[in-house]
């Protein structure tokens, strides 16, 4: 129950929608329940004055008729349109909510969840949430409001026509809807998990498809798939089961009702204490009055599901981020000074740290290189900088302010980076530049393309920069999609520029092009590139040597050649640079 109560809180804005569409559903079952009763009596006793040669006045009854049954018709329309449009807001508002409980967490606060997983909680567990407005908390209101109204109507007429009705609609719209809810429980836990599992195998399945067939493992994946399917299909056939005697058991109950109201009547009746006409209008009545607890087994059902999706959601909403944003943020400083003062990095889960004592100065304006083998702890330094993660011991600073005294978007305005993992959104080229300025020309932006030596692919496509890279870059090479990440970072203007493996899947000519281009370009600024190629090199202010996560040698280029041997080794294991670079 606190999940429901809590996600009522969210949806709290629309809450004036939510009243209303349940003031719809109650007007058009009482309405429906109305109009049968009415129809009923009105019919029989038309019946009996015209066996009997008596008149009556149908003009009001059949007013009344034909006025319910426009509130029903009408009721039941503005009640769907109402709740759907309730439940439309509710979900997207639950998304954006939910977006933004994510984007503190990435990237170290997400890195135990599977892609797959994370995507079926963003849509198919919000999307079950529906469930709480439209197929439990509205019927189960109705419900409640509507039974009280016709026990109201019944003890008027006789206490013990409500007693008979309310008790049975209690059996069929609780204990029925309790047994309902303990039945489905496991299998819709079931159908909640196994939905989780197929959709990740799904995705996996989609993404690896290629390594599947080079290793000769689709059928393996195909039959995991297979078999996942079969366990979801026999959990909603066994939910499906328990749906029919429910509703098999619900319709007893109607039918029940009938009959012992039938049976407190007639007697009534052969007294003369009750208007013959009125046994029609109490049987009608009896089976009308169902429809407003018809929908609660259903409800029942589904909320051991629908409260496994709110758990969920809820499990990665509530974890704290890894990065806590200061509570009076500094401003940012005029000089922008880079410094690690003995810095210890051990990520969440691995037994070694990535970083061990490291100590490093980086004057703005200047340039730096840091070169080592993969795993060295390039890239942690990076990732320290934007604060992705905080470190164990030491502290990074920026013109020397500690960087958890400094807002994080703040301090992430300053940076513009080509990671070593550039990610390609499955849409145009230039809207994947313009996220690094939306303001940005197209001068500006053919620009920083011709520095990033793609400008002549990109204008050789037929639809040039209007080209579509698809997913995750797909329909463009590993080389251009990281030359496409170059110009965007040139597009942002940052003031301190940092280079991940910027040459990753280039050959050595276009290589070479693209990193003179990239520091003449960033002359006037602070530059890092990070490297295990030696592309450039020779121009930078200082090199640091990285190893197990240690500065192991430091210097100019020229000063390493000549006194560190990791360096040598590092600079010897590649050939000479063609001459011949690209224009």
């Amino acid at each position: 129950m606190k999940e429901a109560l809590r996600l009522m809180g969210l949806f709290k804005p629309a809450w004036p929608w939510v009243l209303l569409g349940i003031f719809l559903a109650l007007i058009t079952i009482l309405a429906n329940v109305s109009l049968m009763a009415l129809s009923g009596w009105f019919i029989a006793a038309m019946a009996i004055a015209g066996a009997a040669g008596a008149s009556m006045n149908y003009f009001t009854p059949a007013g009344a008729i034909r006025g319910l049954s426009i509130a029903r018709t009408a009721g039941r329309y503005f009640e769907r349109l109402v709740t759907h449009a309730a439940t439309f807001r509710m979900l997207a508002r639950l998304r954006h909510w939910f977006y933004l409980k994510l984007e503190p967490l990435a990237p170290a606060g997400l890195q135990g969840y599977h892609s797959g997983d994370l995507l079926n909680r963003i849509s198919s567990d919000i999307d079950k949430l529906e469930n709480l407005y439209l197929r439990i908390l509205t019927p189960f209101t109705v419900a409640f409001l509507s039974s009280a109204v016709f026990a109201a109507f019944l003890a008027w007429l006789n206490p013990l026509y409500a007693i008979i009705v309310v008790t049975l609609l209690a059996i069929a719209g609780i204990a029925i809807p309790l047994l309902a809810e303990r039945l489905g429980r496991q299998p819709g836990e079931e159908i909640a998990q196994l939905t989780r599992s197929l959709r990740t195998v799904v995705v996996d399945g989609v993404q690896g498809m290629a390594e599947l067939e080079v290793y000769g493992q689709t059928e393996q994946q195909k039959h995991k798939i297979e078999q996942l399917s079969l366990r979801l299909l026999a959990c909603q056939r066994k939910l499906a089961n328990y749906a029919g005697l429910v509703q098999a058991a619900t319709g007893l109950c109607a039918n029940l009702t009938m009959w012992l109201l039938l049976l407190a009547a007639i007697p009534e009746v052969n007294r003369g204490e009750l208007p013959p006409a009125q046994l029609s209008m109490l049987a009608l009545f009896a089976l009308a009055a169902f429809e407003s607890i018809l929908p609660l087994p259903l409800a029942m059902q589904t909320w051991g599901e629908t409260k496994t999706a709110a758990q969920r959601l809820f499990a990665i909403a509530d974890t704290p981020p890894p990065i806590a944003e200061p509570e009076a943020p500094k401003a940012i400083p005029t000089t922008l000074d880079i410094h690690f003062d003995e810095v210890w990095l051990t990520y969440p889960g691995a037994q070694n740290p990535a970083l061990k004592g490291v100590t490093l100065d980086i004057p703005q304006g200047s340039s730096l290189g840091i070169v080592g083998a993969t795993g060295s702890g390039k890239s942690s330094l990076t990732n320290l900088l934007l604060r992705f993660y905080e470190p164990d011991r030491g502290q990074v600073m920026l013109g020397g302010i500690a960087l958890p005294a400094l807002h994080t978007e703040a301090l992430r305005a300053q940076l513009a980076v080509v990671p070593q993992r550039a990610h390609l959104f499955n849409t145009s080229i230039e809207q994947n530049l313009l996220l690094a300025n939306p303001e940005a020309s197209q001068a500006q932006i053919e620009q920083a393309c011709r520095l990033a030596c793609i400008h002549d692919f990109i204008i050789a496509q037929p639809e040039g920069y209007l080209t579509e890279v698809g997913e995750t870059g797909v329909k463009v090479s590993g080389g251009q999609a990281r030359r496409i990440a170059i110009a965007r970072a040139l597009l942002k203007n940052a003031p301190i520029l940092i280079l991940d493996e910027p040459a990753e899947g280039l050959d050595a000519a276009t290589e070479q092009a693209v990193i003179d281009n990239l520091l003449q370009a960033a002359k006037d600024k602070t530059v890092v590139l990070i490297t295990h190629r030696p592309a450039g090199l020779e121009q930078l202010d200082q090199i640091v040597v990285m190893h197990q996560g240690k500065i192991t040698e430091r210097g100019t280029h020229t000063q390493l050649l000549a006194t560190a041997p990791i360096y040598q080794a590092l600079f010897n294991r590649f050939s000479e640079i063609p001459s011949t670079l690209p224009s």
